[in-house]
């Protein structure tokens, strides 16, 4: 059985999912030594929890950023070392139909990875379409804490309604959910302001991870109306959201230049004032710098609210993921 521990986690974390995109679409050995620098830099400024998932890597799908982020972790020397915390995220595959499959897939990544994952997540909820899927493989989840593999278990993708039945199904075996991770940020505050995740699980005990804090760049201000968009299917998502977030992108500017900070960074203390631990990516020690530079001061009560006035009252928001739950 698994002997309690608590499980130790800060107020920002750094999402290696941004690595695992990236290398989706083509993975370059010319990356490693640039990405162990970003983890290197995030880890001796204070930040130290690393989510990845065993799904990122390439079109094969090998985990490869899970073996990328067990190196660095190997190759690290100072400051917080001692302090790694590794979580990652078990894909409900289709194929995934048994508990088992659950415990073999933790136990890869741990190979994968070259120690033990101190968080194991399920990457997403199969609720929508295969609900008769999910408990076993949240019992499997279970297995790999019973069997002292991992030292806590999260959740990503659900709402209230499902993170409750789930929490229970788990307290039954005395395993407690440590953390849910949604999408949040000032273009997605719905987990929060209409599911009401945030009060679930604060009554639960559970801590609240917030990915793709700057939704997908749009809140950095690196992109503009009438500039020009990144690629792909981000162009039209660009194309339909920015236009009509200016307002929210004006009160960020202002904001930083009134804070000295950036764009960026006003909009990852944003989801810290919430109460959230967001983990933005970084491929570059430039991303990761601007990350770091949210840290170490709030946004008084008075920029909060007017940010959350302005967010509410935007016409269009970011798409949800089509596996979030209610």
């Amino acid at each position: 059985m698994q002997t309690s521990q608590k499980l130790s986690l800060p107020i920002m974390g750094c999402g290696t999912w941004a690595w695992g995109n990236r290398l989706l679409w083509g993975y370059d050995q010319s990356m490693d030594n640039q990405l162990q620098e970003v983890f290197n830099l995030c880890l001796s400024n204070g930040v130290t929890l690393f989510d990845t998932g065993d799904s990122y890597g390439t079109g094969k799908l090998n985990g490869r950023s899970e073996q990328l982020l067990g190196q660095f972790t190997k190759a690290y020397q100072g400051a917080n070392q001692e302090n790694i915390c590794i979580a990652t995220k078990l894909a409900a595959y289709p194929w995934r139909l048994t508990r088992q499959s659950i415990v073999n897939a933790g136990r890869a990544s741990s190979q994968r990875l070259g120690r033990d994952v101190d968080l194991v997540q399920m990457h997403w909820s199969t609720a929508n379409y295969a609900p008769w899927q999910e408990g076993i493989l949240l019992d499997g989840l279970a297995d790999l804490y019973e069997e002292g593999l991992v030292k806590g278990v999260g959740l990503s993708n659900y709402g209230p309604n499902r993170l409750e039945w789930a929490h229970k199904r788990l307290a039954e075996r005395g395993v407690p959910i440590t953390t849910l991770q949604v999408q949040y940020s000032l273009l997605s505050t719905y987990p929060i302001t209409e599911l009401g995740l945030k009060q679930v699980c604060d009554d639960l005990g559970i801590r609240l991870i917030a990915y793709s804090p700057l939704s997908l760049g749009i809140l950095t201000g690196k992109y503009s109306e009438k500039g020009k968009y990144p690629p792909g299917i981000r162009s039209f998502l660009f194309k339909e959201l920015i236009p009509k977030a200016q307002s929210l992108l004006s009160c960020l500017q202002k904001i930083a230049s009134y804070k000295n900070k950036t764009m960026s960074q006003v909009a990852i203390n944003w989801c810290i004032c919430k109460g959230t631990i967001p983990i933005p990516g970084a491929k570059s020690l430039e991303q990761a710098q601007q990350n770091i530079g949210a840290l170490g001061w709030y946004l008084d009560a008075g920029e909060v609210e007017e940010l959350d006035r302005i967010a509410a009252s935007l016409e269009k928001k970011m798409v949800q993921n089509i596996f979030q739950t209610k």
